[in-house]
């Protein structure tokens, strides 16, 4: 017994949380799974522990892709579909500078950026959608990006995924951000057995106050990023591991879990090239610009 608890306080301090022996709990039971009869009430409880527990653990959580107003955002956002916000975050410089507003995207020459695009991936795909949002808010919306889900979600290349990180980011209004690593994580911790983004976003949001969405979604996803991986999620790095039904699916041995760690809890730096100053003081490092070696 006195083995297994070392494990369990190995896999806090994995993650940074301060524990001690007499709290920390066996091995074994970390792996118990909620009961298939979960109450609603207690799916709520264990549902809002997480979010707390992340909270603690991502203090500094914030959106990744890096911008000074809303159309630079909700750019970065259409251009991050399918290639990681580091690419995006490297690739942007250039494609602002030369087009800051609106109405520059909209009458720019669309094999140039595509040219400027290339490296994000799809780059016809996503010329015709950047360029087309620009052509649609210089001419519907007077050069401003909307802030109101309904006018969003009709630009080109813009889902309800897109339109909630620009309005919770860029605006201030509450949303749930329905990723691949939100919808991985969501699905591992029962908080829902839906897959359609549509129908995760309405059982989760359903879970949380409203107040806490954009929160919660930057909490999920940064875990999902760091720790809880689709491939090998390192388990035994995980500080919700006592309230994980999946725990187990990946490397429970704390040495090892640690070595999978990504980001700023593997001493990697993040996604950002200009990061959030609290982001810096609590040891996060900004990513290097295109090119460095």
């Amino acid at each position: 017994m006195r083995k297994a608890a070392g494990k369990a306080v190995a896999v806090k301090k994995a993650a940074g949380e301060p524990v001690s022996v007499k709290t920390a709990a066996p091995v074994r039971k970390i792996a118990v799974k909620p009961p298939a009869e979960e109450s609603r009430t207690a799916l709520v409880r264990r549902a809002r522990r997480i979010n707390r527990e992340l909270a603690e653990v991502y203090p500094y959580a914030h959106p990744e892709l890096d911008f000074e107003n809303p159309f630079q955002l909700l750019v970065a956002t259409v251009l991050s579909a399918q290639t990681t916000d580091l690419r995006v975050n490297q690739t942007t410089p250039a494609l602002f500078a030369k087009y800051p507003t609106p109405e520059d995207l909209a009458a720019a020459n669309p094999e140039e950026v595509e040219e400027i695009l290339r490296p994000c991936g799809f780059f016809r795909a996503k010329t015709k959608s950047v360029t087309g949002l620009s052509k649609a808010l210089t001419e519907e919306f007077g050069g401003e990006v909307p802030g109101r889900l309904e006018d969003l979600v009709k630009l080109p290349g813009v889902g309800r995924k897109t339109a909630f990180v620009v309005l919770g980011n860029a605006f201030g209004r509450p949303g749930i951000t329905v990723d691949t690593h939100f919808q991985r994580l969501v699905r591992r911790w029962r908080w829902t057995d839906e897959t359609d983004p549509d129908k995760i976003e309405a059982a989760v949001g359903a879970l949380f106050p409203k107040s806490e969405w954009t929160d919660l979604s930057h909490h999920v996803i940064w875990h999902g990023r760091r720790i809880c991986h689709a491939r090998k999620p390192a388990c035994g790095a995980c500080p919700i591991a006592p309230l994980c039904p999946a725990y187990g699916e990946g490397e429970t041995d704390p040495e090892k879990a640690a070595k999978l760690l990504k980001y700023e809890k593997g001493g990697f730096p993040g996604q950002r090239l200009k990061p959030p100053q609290a982001y810096l003081d609590a040891g996060g490092k900004p990513a290097p610009p295109l090119g460095a070696a």
